[in-house]
């Protein structure tokens, strides 16, 4: 019966002939015949049937080794028809099973007729039956095939080695796979992901190429620009500049490493032409409004929330700034560079529709996106396939932040500490886990909190996800608050430069990535600062780790290393894959290697 083969591959979740390559066995079962008889091992044995022996529905067979001039009993608890017509009296067969000693007398239990000896079988753990894997495997994967794939001879061959072994020996140790196997899955594993993105990545024509002078910008600066800085100002500059290629770019900075002054230094250079940033909030949105407002010499800047005062005409402004607001506008301007800052807080509809809205046919706007969670290099390695990726790792000061992880036994000394920062007319962030009480937590929430800080501090100000007036809670805080109660809804955005110490209730519940985005609330301007690690399950190496690391890419790595998540691309670009033998967190050579040799093809 022919098989389909579009069907088992899509069974299977095949895609490329390198994502059959990485279908290898889980085991492999020996049918070589045994040279000699050790019990306690599993054998493949030339037998004849000498008697057959039916009792109480067990069957009982007493065996002829030829090769060994020996008798061997072998016993069958579950009786089918099919033993009874194969093994007949003097018929001759290949059997496996374990050996065994049984009263003195060797014996195989349920040992299992075999017609094919002299090979090592692989085992394969899929969604298709064991033939159908095989004739996939014998039909597609070859030596000849896997080089016109691009691999190296070596990399095929390991392959070769998997699906068609000589020697267990040489490709399993300890029922695992040898380190120049792994090191051979790796390889290819990276190869093929990045191989199958590069087919999704589309150029487009951009609406012209951009060359405003960034020179007076930089000039009217009060401050000079990170090398970092610098460089990332310089790539988008080569960027808009083509008139050939739309700019499709994909800016991380860590928390404070000043892409506000990228975004400002974008729109510089999109001037005369007219450019759009897309904020998440309307806090992020007026920062960066203030901050244009501050630092862009003559250009006119137009800032669009809901709830603003509605600007009539936009026609006159340069650069406009906003929230989603700015989506059900339809007197936007033609903006020849789109902007998105924190782009993961917006679905991707809602940044595509943005793009859209200033496309003319086939040509698009210079699009670039900003994001403060910083990612691992080796992810950005992978992005970069797809979409040009520039991060920002260094901060404009150095941070002065103390990371302590606390218990109960710490809290009288934690609120000594916020008595004596309040009294240098510091501020203080407390993170709890929940608003209200629940069962299932551990730890207080904030509403059952709220009247302990109160009795004790002046100026108590509390918000949280669902708080519909957290925005002006947040900005009442900035200006005048000491003590501020909160959920993680102030994980990303505002600027508070007074706040100087930050606790996190029930720190091990929240990811790495998120522990860092709120401690990066604190020391915004070189203030000596402190990040407490709440906890009622200590020691935590985890966050004992987090401690100690300062840095939001090395923290990326580390969240990768605990969670073993896998692939954890950009929602613009692919999320959920699963990597079953590259780590992310450690694989960087194996990354640069997989994409020069694609490069170079």
């Amino acid at each position: 019966m022919p098989h389909d083969d579009k069907a088992l591959l899509k069974k299977l979740k095949v895609y490329s002939l390198l994502d059959l390559a990485l279908c290898v066995p889980v085991s492999y079962s020996n049918s070589h015949l045994s040279q000699n008889l050790e019990v306690g091992k599993k054998h493949t044995l030339e037998a004849r049937v000498e008697e057959v022996t039916s009792r109480n529905g067990r069957l009982s067979i007493r065996f002829f080794l030829p090769m060994f001039d020996q008798d061997i009993s072998a016993m069958f608890f579950r009786v089918t028809p099919y033993h009874f017509n194969t093994f007949i009296p003097q018929t001759t067969h290949y059997i496996q099973g374990k050996l065994e000693i049984f009263n003195g007398i060797l014996q195989i239990s349920q040992p299992k007729a075999i017609k094919r000896i002299g090979k090592i079988l692989p085992k394969y753990k899929s969604e298709l039956k064991a033939n159908e894997m095989s004739y996939l495997i014998e039909k597609y994967i070859s030596y000849e095939a896997l080089m016109d794939e691009g691999l190296e001879s070596m990399h095929s061959n390991r392959l070769l080695s998997l699906h068609y072994p000589h020697k267990v020996e040489d490709i399993m140790e300890d029922g695992e796979y040898t380190p120049l196997i792994k090191e051979s899955l790796k390889y290819v594993e990276a190869y093929n992901h990045i191989k199958k993105l590069a087919k999704k990545k589309i150029e487009y024509t951009p609406l012209g190429s951009l060359n405003g002078d960034i020179a007076p910008f930089i000039e009217n600066l009060p401050f000079t620009l990170t090398a970092e800085q610098q460089k990332v100002i310089e790539e988008i500059r080569q960027d808009l500049a083509s008139s050939t290629k739309a700019t499709r770019r994909m800016v991380v900075g860590d928390v404070g490493s000043g892409k506000t002054m990228v975004i400002l230094a974008s729109a510089m250079m999109a001037y005369p032409q007219k450019s759009i940033l897309m904020a998440p909030t309307s806090i992020l949105a007026r920062q960066i409004y203030d901050e244009a407002i501050k630092f862009l010499p003559d250009i006119n800047v137009a800032l669009i929330m809901q709830g603003a005062k509605n600007i009539e005409d936009l026609t006159s402004y340069d650069f406009v700034i906003g929230t989603h607001a700015l989506l059900y506008r339809e007197d936007l301007p033609q903006a020849h560079l789109v902007m998105v800052d924190e782009q993961h807080r917006f679905g991707s509809n809602q940044r595509q529709l943005l793009d859209a809205m200033m496309s003319i046919e086939d040509k698009r706007p210079h699009y670039i996106q900003f994001s403060a969670t910083p990612i691992p290099r080796t992810q950005a390695m992978i992005n970069s396939t797809i979409i040009d990726v520039s991060l920002i790792t260094t901060t404009p000061f150095e941070k002065d932040i103390t990371t302590l992880v606390i218990g109960k036994s710490d809290f009288k000394a934690l609120l000594l500490h916020i008595e004596e920062e309040l009294a240098q007319k510091h501020q203080v962030l407390i993170i709890y886990p929940l608003v209200e009480a629940s069962e299932s937590i551990e730890y207080s929430s904030l509403e059952e909190s709220r009247e302990f800080w109160q009795k004790r501090f002046e100026k108590v100000y509390t918000t949280h996800g669902k708080d519909k007036n957290k925005e002006s809670v947040l900005l009442e805080f900035r200006e005048q608050g000491n003590i501020l109660l909160a959920t993680t809804v102030v994980e990303v955005g505002i600027s508070l430069p007074l706040l100087s110490t930050i606790v996190i209730v029930g720190a091990e519940r929240l990811g790495l990535a998120s522990l860092h985005q709120l401690r990066g609330r604190v020391g915004r301007n070189g203030l000596k600062s402190c990040c407490y690690l709440y906890s009622n399950n200590l020691p935590n190496k985890r966050l004992s780790e987090f401690a100690k690391t300062t840095s939001g890419f090395d923290i990326a790595s580390l969240d990768l290393k605990y969670r073993k998540s896998g692939d954890i691309l950009d929602g613009t670009i692919q999320s959920g894959y699963q990597f079953r033998w590259l780590d992310l967190s450690s694989d960087e050579n194996v990354i640069a290697t997989a994409q020069k040799k694609l490069i170079s093809l």
